[in-house]
């Protein structure tokens, strides 16, 4: 596990350059990340030539995390885990949220009923039971980094901290004050990053912009992997990502709908729509879907013959203009959609379906427009963990039912739902009630991101709904 004493101390450059110099000596390497993030698993996939997978206790539970890293260290030859935000940044949690709620897709922490730190890099590095190496921003710091790194190690016994990163690491001078410091501690210093001007991974309002996006991604891994053959202790770190060790799960068998593929499901896939995790990708295929990659922006026309329909998050706001200017492709959907044809869309896809994309320039950009309101970009961020119930029935949904979800964007809608499709609320605290989302013909549209790994009966209500889209005749 890769950790950091707070966000920004250099986790994804320290992850990223591992990946990169242990893919370039052509070893099979499994990644896998913390938390509801979909841009930095992109760079690890990219990398690697391995789907990420996210490990995150909220959106699915403690054992679905375990089983989830078993499964997918099996036939490699290192694993390599990427903490979120600093390494006991969770949120707490007691046995209070046992009944908080009619209908949780977490499971209550069997050992850690008074925990502050679930969901946190901490939590998933005790439940897998893996060495923790943390990387420290050094770039304020001299003498200090003793009694930060002493913290950490002792703030919780169960933790197997094995070793430090110094980043930022400014002169000879300055990395000497450092080790100095750092002698009357029994830990080892695995790594030492310079300040590296010349590296850099362009990022924008929600963090790093995309690789698709990047034109330089062959010469910036390279760099990577120069950065870690010569900056970290490879004798001491192999033994420590290597795979051999770990326990062999098994994971539950998902049954599918039917025994061949035979719903189809276009799946937005372009630079506009890239937010999908892996695992709802393969718990559809398991499920008996064949999904099918179509572009917004470059396609005219839907897949011949779908069933269903699946907008996952992206930046729509920024290929708007090109979104705008395919009228064949939004045209399409519309129809489609007022067709009845099953259709799950979450934030940069419910952005897509309003009336208008309003960007950051203020310019505004005709969307699908079979939402009546419009997305306008701000500069305030709603982010945080939901607790969603049900209003009406939706293709994934039944009306009382509670789930979990993420929110993670920048844009405000000019109107919400006269018949929302839920009410919601911060998960772990008492925020008001808000409504939010749409449910109009056969459309689920919301900000909320779900995850599938404890719910499929999720994606299973939905493919229902497509089959009996398929049964009905109603090809595209």
């Amino acid at each position: 596990m890769i950790a950091g004493d707070r966000s920004s101390a250099g986790k994804t450059t320290v992850t990223l350059a591992l990946l990169a110099f242990l893919a370039s000596q052509k070893h099979r390497v499994q990644s896998f990340k913390v938390g509801p993030d979909y841009i930095d698993p992109m760079f690890h996939t990219a990398i690697t030539g391995r789907s990420c997978r996210n490990l995150d206790p909220i959106l699915t539970s403690e054992t679905y995390i375990q089983l989830c890293f078993s499964k997918h260290c099996q036939g490699v030859e290192y694993a390599l885990v990427e903490g979120v935000m600093g390494l006991f940044d969770g949120i707490p949690l007691n046995k209070a949220d046992d009944t908080r709620f009619k209908e949780t897709i977490v499971k209550t922490p069997s050992k850690e009923k008074s925990s502050l730190d679930y969901g946190s890099t901490a939590h998933v590095a005790r439940l897998l039971n893996i060495p923790v190496v943390l990387v420290i921003d050094c770039s304020h710091l001299s003498g200090s980094v003793a009694a930060i790194i002493h913290g950490y190690s002792s703030f919780n016994p169960h933790l197997n901290l094995v070793g430090v990163i110094l980043n930022r690491v400014g002169s000879d001078r300055h990395l000497y004050l450092l080790q100095q410091s750092l002698d009357i501690l029994n830990v080892s210093i695995v790594g030492i990053l310079r300040r590296q001007d010349s590296l850099t991974i362009p990022d924008r309002h929600l963090g790093l912009i995309p690789t698709n996006e990047l034109s330089h991604l062959k010469s910036l891994f390279q760099q990577l992997a120069h950065l870690a053959q010569t900056a970290f202790n490879w004798q001491y770190l192999l033994p420590l990502l290597s795979s051999s060790h770990l326990d062999s799960l098994t994971p539950p068998l998902l049954q599918p709908i039917i025994p061949s593929s035979s719903i189809k499901i276009a799946v937005a896939s372009d630079h506009a729509f890239n937010f999908y995790y892996q695992d709802n990708l393969d718990i559809l295929r398991t499920l008996g879907a064949q999904l099918i990659s179509w572009s917004p922006l470059e396609d005219e026309n839907l897949p011949k013959g779908i069933h269903g329909l699946y907008f996952g998050g992206g930046f729509p706001e920024m290929f708007a203009q090109e979104l705008s200017q395919n009228h064949r492709g939004r045209k399409a959907v519309k129809a489609a959609i007022i067709n009845g044809i099953p259709t799950y869309a979450e934030c940069g896809g419910l952005m897509y379906l309003c009336q208008k994309i309003v960007d950051f320039q203020s310019q505004e950009w005709p969307m699908v427009g079979i939402l009546p309101t419009t997305a306008i970009m701000g500069r305030n961020l709603a982010l945080g963990y939901r607790q969603a119930t049900a209003l009406h029935d939706s293709p994934l949904l039944t009306t009382g039912q509670t789930i979990l979800g993420h929110e993670f964007h920048r844009s405000q809608l000019t109107s919400i739902s006269k018949n929302p499709l839920f009410s919601v609320r911060s998960w772990y605290y008492n925020s008001s009630f808000l409504k939010e989302g749409w449910r109009i013909y056969q459309l689920h549209a919301s900000y909320i991101h779900l995850h599938f790994g404890e719910r499929s009966d999720l994606p299973r209500k939905f493919l229902r709904h497509c089959l009996d889209f398929f049964r009905s005749n109603k090809l595209y």
